[in-house]
């Protein structure tokens, strides 16, 4: 192969490689552009809400209680440990065995604190013109200390059980308290109640401000905390119009409101 057949041929090739590059590097910058325009539509575009609205929403239920709940304290003291528990045992038996005939389940009765103690006497020094006795802690016994809570799931019993109990001498017999037993449910009715409120008061004033809602951008919810109200006080006593030697005590059980405080930020547009 001659010098021009040669060049003519390699010439050829250089060009079939250029044509090659060139349609590449078009390829790549047309795509390029492409992506660019698609890219420059969402400039300044963002997710974030700009123009919001922020309203809060309030639901309430009263429901009455139906479980009420005290504690009582067994404290006894002697000469030795083993003495001590015997007493506060057999006293604590006495009254579960009471609370157990008054129809009270094993599930509601709770040993909430157990504990057995030395018990000491501080005794001062004597002194005289010379000198003085140092002081000193004697051992006087130990004292066993067992407190218990109750759950009275008929509260028309409740006055009628804190009477019994008292009658075996027990210790800090009080802490009465009602609650509810479907409290969850309460305050998962009483929050969607809330969040209609909060809806409904966005929207009257989106109307007045001639806009329209978009969707839910921030939302926050209060705790909700249930406040007791008395009631007309009932008369709790173990036998109607029959006498006692210890009356029962009156017992107001009352209502419980729930309440539930929303806090919902809309967007509009």
């Amino acid at each position: 192969m001659d010098e021009k057949a040669y060049a003519a041929m390699k010439f050829g090739r250089l060009a079939k490689a250029g044509t090659l590059l060139l349609v590449i590097l078009s390829a790549f910058f047309l795509f390029k552009t492409i992506n660019e325009i698609k890219t420059g539509a969402t400039i300044g575009y963002t997710n974030a809400a700009v123009n919001t609205i922020v309203v809060s929403g309030t639901g309430e239920i009263m429901a009455k209680p139906d479980i009420a709940t005290f504690t009582f304290t067994v404290d006894e003291t002697a000469p030795t440990a083993s003495a001590a528990q015997k007493l506060a045992t057999d006293k604590s038996n006495k009254v579960l065995a009471y609370l157990k005939q008054a129809g009270i389940a094993d599930k509601d009765i709770q040993t909430n604190d157990y504990s057995s103690n030395p018990k000491y006497e501080y005794v001062n020094g004597v002194c005289n013109d010379y000198s003085c006795t140092p002081s000193k802690q004697n051992l006087v016994g130990y004292e066993v200390t067992q407190s218990v809570s109750v759950k009275v799931r008929d509260i028309s019993k409740a006055g009628d059980i804190l009477s019994g109990v008292g009658e075996f001498d027990v210790q800090n017999l009080g802490g009465l308290s009602f609650s509810l037993e479907n409290q969850k449910a309460l305050e998962k009715q009483a929050r969607q109640m809330a969040i209609a409120d909060a809806r409904a008061q966005a929207e009257s004033l989106a109307a007045d401000l001639g806009v329209q809602i978009t969707r839910i951008v921030g939302y926050s919810e209060q705790g909700n905390y249930p406040i007791v109200y008395a009631a007309k006080a009932m008369m709790l006593d173990s036998a109607a119009g029959a006498p006692a030697a210890a009356p029962a005590p009156v017992i107001p059980a009352g209502e419980n409101k729930i309440t539930s405080n929303v806090s919902v930020t809309y967007e509009i547009r």
